[in-house]
């Protein structure tokens, strides 16, 4: 029979590995936290705000707080990236530490925006996003130093999940870490607003590649700085004109932004016309403005909002051709904003115009097979009115967002 000194040793030594195991514990614990502290917080926030529905093509709907900067600083001082090949590395070895290999793709997207006011004087920004079924995150970001607030909206197809099936493990949550870097459209606490649309410039929509000594941004990076750091429009402008643009999934975009004072502006990389822009690398950008567009044409000379769909507006740029991506929908867009001189009543009246070119609401040329989501930014007051899915008619599926005021 063991004697009691024998046992006395023996629990000294058992206690002994069970306090070392549980400071091993506490340690690594420390480590992580001290590691992952900012994407533990923004892993713990993410939420699913809409289920999906395959019958009406409606993919979920996730919302998710960013806390902390994630590492924007860092990716402005290595210069950015000239690619997605680029932001993919810088994303797995600062995000998600080495621990996960992703992808990221844009595939052809149709989209509409326009500006407009109401009576009372308060600035919208509206936009559709066309596509097919996909997953999607609404992403909010802190403000910081010299960013601000924001929100903005991600397709996760673009981060590489799926979208038949819901978020599923640990591996897809840490993916929606990068959402971030992958905004569509956006708006920051300062009532500045952005967003993204295809272009299809050159003989088979050639991505703009720039490459001059200024430092580098892919297509969504440079929606990203533009909603961190911009404070009104002319600063918008002043970061897109500060950066090489090298266009993502080797087609081209151009982009719409706009400020709480009215000011809009359309952002258009060009060089010659469509059937000669086959160089991305010669492209320059052209900036038109809501007060100084009468060189584009009588409509656009008598408005003071502006409209955009997924063609090039310079003048000329198509020469004879007649066919340009989205005419129907900006035609549409002109007809309804006229109606009123660019005045709607509220945010569901620019919903309403938003509606009547989506994309199973009319009879249109459009190869996408759904809207995704539709939404109206009032940049007076910093409020998103959000819709998925084309559920105009459906107030359970409306969402209203606020940002808090700028610090």
């Amino acid at each position: 029979m063991e004697s009691t000194k024998t046992r006395r040793p023996l629990r000294r030594l058992l206690l002994g590995i069970t306090a070392l195991l549980i400071g091993l514990a506490l340690v690594l614990s420390i480590a992580v936290y001290a590691i992952w502290h900012h994407e533990l917080s923004t892993l713990m926030s993410l939420e699913q705000i809409r289920t999906r529905d395959d019958t009406h093509l409606d993919g979920s709907v996730y919302k998710m707080e960013v806390s902390g900067g994630f590492y924007l600083e860092e990716f402005l001082e290595q210069g950015g990236v000239q690619s997605d090949s680029e932001l993919i590395a810088f994303i797995t070895s600062h995000i998600t530490k080495g621990l996960l290999d992703m992808g990221i793709s844009a595939p052809e997207i149709a989209c509409s925006s326009f500006t407009a006011q109401t009576p009372e004087g308060d600035r919208l920004f509206g936009r559709n996003y066309d596509f097919s079924k996909t997953n999607t995150c609404l992403v909010f970001t802190e403000g910081g130093g010299d960013r601000h607030a924001t929100i903005s909206t991600t397709d996760l197809q673009f981060l590489g999940i799926g979208v038949d099936a819901d978020l599923e493990g640990l591996m897809d949550k840490i993916t929606c870490l990068a959402a971030p870097y992958t905004p569509l459209d956006g708006m920051n606490d300062a009532g500045v607003s952005c967003g993204i649309y295809m272009s299809y410039q050159g003989a088979e929509a050639v991505a703009t590649d720039q490459n001059t000594d200024r430092p580098d941004l892919t297509s969504t990076t440079l929606l990203r700085l533009i909603l961190d750091y911009a404070d009104n429009v002319e600063e918008a402008v002043e970061i897109a004109a500060s950066y090489d643009l090298h266009d993502s999934a080797m087609t081209s975009y151009h982009y719409m932004v706009a400020d709480a004072s009215g000011r809009s502006a359309i952002l258009e990389w060009v060089n010659g016309t469509d059937a000669t822009d086959n160089d991305g690398s010669a492209r320059e950008l052209v900036v038109t403005y809501n007060d100084s567009d009468d060189y584009i044409g009588q409509a656009e000379a008598a408005a003071d909002y502006q409209w955009i769909t997924n063609f090039i507006i310079q003048p000329g740029y198509y020469g004879e051709a007649e066919h340009r991506s989205g005419y129907d929908r900006y035609e549409k867009l002109c007809e309804e904003l006229s109606k009123t001189d660019g005045v709607v009543a509220d945010e569901q009246a620019a919903m309403d115009i938003l509606a009547s070119v989506g994309r199973r609401s009319w009879n249109n040329d459009d190869a996408n097979s759904c809207t995704v989501h539709s939404v109206v930014y009032n940049l007076t007051d910093r409020t998103a009115f959000w819709v998925p899915n084309e559920h105009y008619d459906d107030k359970a599926a409306w969402f209203t967002f606020q940002l808090p005021a700028e610090s």
